[in-house]
């Protein structure tokens, strides 16, 4: 392992972490809210992290990855949501999809805010400065990324919310072969043209929201 990994994943491991963990924990809550208790009897809907990550989807595949080829793909456990039973499914599976989008985002404003106070009382520690920054960055991609709009990507779930019926049923059925559309798209770089502009717009918001707190600290 060399020494580049190393400080990468000294960096990264707990913004990754908190990122994992609260975008799941955001999609128990939010189909317990709305009436599914599948996620929530199964403790799913915990702040713990050990509960959500895949050691295979969240460990194995994103370091070997990041060896053999250079770029970095993973996934935790998949939160079990059971859309039957929440009280207007069609309607309240979008919310479900955007809670956990929604926790990256708030997320990626608190790094941010943390950034804000580490330049404001003059930290000199190069460390903490870049873990701030890659809790923005690690968060803004997954706010990013989970929004393409194919299953069993969140995006996708809240297009086949939108859909009509007949067109909801048809674009569904898209889901087992949602995963390997998207290694695909990655493999080929096609991503990028739907990540980068999601992460810039949501990097324009996130500083627009923040502009008070700048003004305050400067």
């Amino acid at each position: 392992m060399d020494a580049e990994l190393i400080r990468n994943i000294a960096v990264y491991a707990l913004p990754v972490l908190f990122a994992i963990t609260l975008h799941e924990a955001a999609h128990a809550y939010a189909a317990k809210y709305f009436g599914d208790n599948t996620a929530y009897a199964q403790g799913r809907m915990s702040l713990n992290p050990l509960v959500h990550i895949d050691v295979l989807g969240t460990i194995v595949i994103p370091i070997a990855l990041y060896l053999t080829s250079g770029f970095v793909f993973g996934y935790a456990k998949p939160v079990p949501v059971d859309f039957g039973r929440l009280r207007n499914p069609k309607k309240q599976m979008a919310w479900v999809a955007l809670a956990g989008p929604a926790a990256n985002f708030l997320m990626a404003f608190l790094w941010l805010v943390l950034a804000a106070l580490l330049v404001a009382f003059q930290v000199d520690e190069a460390f903490p400065h870049k873990v701030a920054q890659a809790g923005v960055f690690t968060n803004l991609l997954m706010f990013a990324f989970n929004l393409f709009p194919i299953p069993p990507l969140d995006g996708g779930r809240v297009v086949t919310s939108l859909l009509p019926h007949r067109l909801a049923y048809k674009f569904a059925a898209i889901e087992p072969y949602g995963f390997f559309i998207v290694l695909a798209l990655i493999f080929f770089k096609l991503l990028a043209f739907w990540v980068i502009p999601v992460m810039a717009l949501g990097e324009i918001l996130l500083k627009l929201i923040a502009s008070p707190l700048y003004l305050l600290l400067s």
